[in-house]
């Protein structure tokens, strides 16, 4: 049986919490867990909770750790990089970046040209254990590594693997903001019943189902998602009437402008980013 590795998270927030949960909850030693953050009202809570070993200082936590996740604000990323840099080149500790925007190009300058860094980029319903998390590895990451990345990664959801960096602004766009295109869309849903005289909860409740099980079945089907459409849709029906006007709107192609946009911000912000580094 292999030794469960060390991982020390930098950064207790969402994300930060939501890892420490997921891992737990997959069985990973709580003493094999390290939990920094500047704020000593958040480590009590979640050695509370987790009872796992929590410090202040940045540098207690990483100095035996196998594994760093960044779980920080992308513009303090930075500072933080440079103070452990000499930590993590000593024991040549994988680094996991769930920081927005910030490329590998970017850490690796930071830490050293040689250091194993993984990049993310996960999604909000990572928080109850059901995101969606694309990787990215650098070519110094070996195969434990990879393998250990994942499995923390599929602590919160599900993981896929890029092979090229470049895609990230489109996976920020699609996955990472996507969250709240859906809820944008099951806003549209409820408002449109309420207009149609349904009280509000029972629009919201038949909202919220509809989106879950429609989502489960594209899941758990082999069938696309054309074709999961077309068996709900019964020529001269009511879906295809409805269908129709999205359709004649021009859906797809708002979509298409929606996530474009979103792929060209995200890719300013990551240059920003850089530059201000």
């Amino acid at each position: 049986m292999k030794t469960p590795p060390t991982i020390c998270i930098i950064g207790s927030g969402n994300m930060g919490s939501s890892l420490i949960g997921g891992l737990i909850a997959n069985g990973h030693p709580t003493n094999k867990l390290w939990v920094a953050d500047p704020s000593p009202a958040s480590l009590a809570h979640i050695a509370e909770k987790w009872g796992v070993n929590t410090t202040t200082d940045n540098a207690t936590a990483i100095k035996d750790a196998n594994i760093a996740i960044f779980a920080v604000k992308p513009n303090i990323l930075h500072t933080i990089a440079l103070e452990l840099a000499p930590y993590i080149q000593e024991q040549q500790t994988l680094v996991i970046s769930v920081a927005a925007g910030v490329r590998v190009s970017s850490l690796s300058a930071w830490l050293g040209n040689q250091i194993a860094i993984i990049r993310s980029m996960p999604n909000t319903p990572a928080l109850i254990g059901c995101g969606a998390t694309a990787l990215y590895a650098n070519p110094h990451v070996n195969a434990q590594q990879l393998e250990e990345a994942e499995t923390i990664l599929r602590a919160v959801g599900l993981v896929v693997w890029i092979e090229d960096e470049t895609l990230m602004d489109a996976i920020t766009a699609l996955s990472g903001s996507g969250p709240a295109y859906f809820f944008f869309m099951m806003e549209a849903l409820q408002q449109a019943g309420e207009s149609l005289g349904l009280p509000k909860d029972i629009a919201r409740i038949l909202t919220l189902q509809t989106a879950l099980g429609a989502s489960r079945m594209a899941l758990e089907s082999k069938e696309s998602l054309s074709e999961l459409r077309k068996r709900v849709t019964s020529p001269g029906g009511t879906t295809e009437k409805a269908l129709q006007v999205l359709t004649d709107s021009n859906l797809q192609a708002i979509f298409q402008d929606a996530i474009l946009a979103a792929k060209n911000r995200s890719e300013e912000l990551a240059n920003q980013l850089a530059e201000s580094s």
